[in-house]
């Protein structure tokens, strides 16, 4: 899957569902001809929160350690097999405006007279959703009295990451000279609890609709595919640490420039593995961070990140 970094640049990193182990090799390689004492090798999965504007001091919502290697050396190099099969994994990868929410396996060897010797390795995870059991269309009239009333209506309120918006708005009363309208996808991301919350608002896509005057009557289609832009499932209070929550805003502007909206907050979800810009079919394996095969071909291709 690939996922940008905090400098922008795309990274390759495994995809995971939540329920998938996750499993591997570390590799250990001391210089030739040097000997490497340590106090013990061992091999972390941590699944952590972080706040951007304290990045110091993440919150860790899930941490399993297992033991690879006693106190000893090495003289020559060593292989470890490591899984972890029951680490929970029950929210989504999710990198924001103000929090990110990251997962990672993360190799130390420990040393007692030198610093120890660490190599991080991220992973992503997504979760498959199941169909709403329920999923009301939404329908409302709005306006300025005497001035403008509209009727819109969407087909559903729940869509999954990949779905079309379809809709209408109808045109009950039009004396306002109107230049245009458009439905932009809002993602409002809130940080933090009680009284210190921050909301950030960030305009996804904007999807133009009409262009010119209505008259009253008319009734103008809406058709909003989701799929080509970057979108993640809505997240409601991730361990009292952040969520996500999106809206669908009408917005209609007259010759004088002045905007009139109405926002409407939808719910996404996933229905299929998103790998990298496109969604796949939920029916294809979830790829593991390593096998024995994938290590012995990382070390034949000398692929970065792949050894400790």
């Amino acid at each position: 899957m690939l996922v940008k970094n905090d400098e922008g640049q795309v990274e390759t990193h495994y995809l995971f569902q939540g329920s998938a182990p996750v499993c591997g090799w570390v590799h250990v390689r001391p210089k030739p001809g040097k000997k490497l004492e340590h106090l013990g090798v061992r091999v972390e999965l941590v699944g952590q929160v972080e706040l951007l504007y304290d990045r110091s001091n993440p919150y860790e919502f899930t941490s399993v350690i297992k033991e690879l290697e006693n106190p000893g050396e090495y003289t020559e190099n060593k292989s470890y097999p490591f899984e972890f099969t029951s680490a929970e994994k029950s929210y989504e990868t999710y990198s924001g405006t103000n929090v990110r929410l990251r997962y990672f396996v993360r190799a130390k060897i420990q040393r007692q007279y030198a610093s120890n010797i660490v190599k991080t390795v991220d992973f992503a995870v997504q979760n498959l959703q199941s169909l709403p059991e329920v999923n009301n269309p939404i329908k409302m009239e709005v306006g300025i009295e005497d001035c403008l009333h509209i009727e819109f209506e969407y087909n559903k309120s729940k869509y999954h990451l990949s779905d079309v918006v379809i809709g209408k708005i109808y045109f009950l009363l039009v004396r306002i000279k109107i230049k245009h309208m458009e439905v932009v996808i809002i993602k409002r991301e809130s940080t933090g609890a009680g009284p210190n919350v921050y909301n950030e608002s960030e305009n996804v896509a904007k999807f133009e609709i009409m262009d010119g005057a209505p008259v009253r009557g008319e009734s103008i289609p809406i058709r909003l595919f989701l799929a080509p832009y970057e979108l993640s499932p809505s997240y409601k209070n991730v361990h009292n640490k952040f969520s996500v929550k999106y809206y669908l805003n009408l917005v209609l502007v007259d010759e004088e420039d002045r905007r009139y909206f109405k926002q409407q907050e939808i719910t996404l979800w996933r229905k299929t593995l998103k790998y990298s810009g496109s969604d796949r079919d939920s029916s294809a394996a979830s790829p593991r961070l390593a096998s024995p095969k994938d290590a012995d071909e990382n070390k034949a291709q000398s692929k970065p990140g792949s050894d400790l």
